[in-house]
């Protein structure tokens, strides 16, 4: 019986190993997207890389339990669960495109722009209404649209591209 047991965990690791090394990758780039961390060299995440380490150790927990299920799917819900949880720590700017965003935002923008998930889908496991993670996907967009046009042209006055049209209304 242990033998059987053995060879089973030895096919499970295996199973998770090439896992890995397929959507590992992806995952981290994921993960670094939500954490906000600046480009660096590969190794040099380690927010984002603890984070992708929690969600790849609850995924090898739930394993077996997949029953022919996607374990992208199990990883990167992990992943966005993880961070939502966590969401106070990746307050602070850190740099790079999406800086400008809340956890929120970037939650959202990544989960429907990077990993292209269905808004009910995101809803779902956000435990948003639609309607809310539509409106978020919306102004995380607009938000990433006035900081690329702040970019070429920098604002009147010191005022950020969308401070004027607030103040209007």
């Amino acid at each position: 019986m242990s033998d059987r047991a053995d060879h089973r965990d030895r096919l499970r690791a295996l199973e998770f190993d090439a896992f890995v090394a397929g959507a590992g990758g992806r995952l981290l780039h994921t993960a670094t997207l939500l954490t906000g961390e600046p480009p660096q060299p590969p190794g040099a995440y380690p927010r984002a890389e603890r984070l992708l380490h929690a969600a790849l150790c609850r995924t090898y927990a739930e394993w077996d339990r997949l029953h022919g299920g996607d374990p992208y799917d199990l990883a990167r819900r992990e992943l966005a669960l993880r961070f939502a949880r966590e969401a106070r720590r990746h307050q602070r700017p850190r740099g790079g495109l999406l800086e400008r965003l809340t956890p929120v935002e970037r939650l959202v923008l990544v989960l429907r722009m990077y990993e292209e998930v269905g808004e009910e889908q995101t809803a779902a496991l956000l435990g948003l209404p639609g309607d809310r993670v539509r409106a978020v996907c919306a102004r995380a967009v607009a938000a990433l649209r006035s900081a690329g046009r702040g970019r070429t042209a920098p604002p009147a006055g010191g005022r950020t591209a969308g401070a004027g049209r607030r103040g209007a209304a």
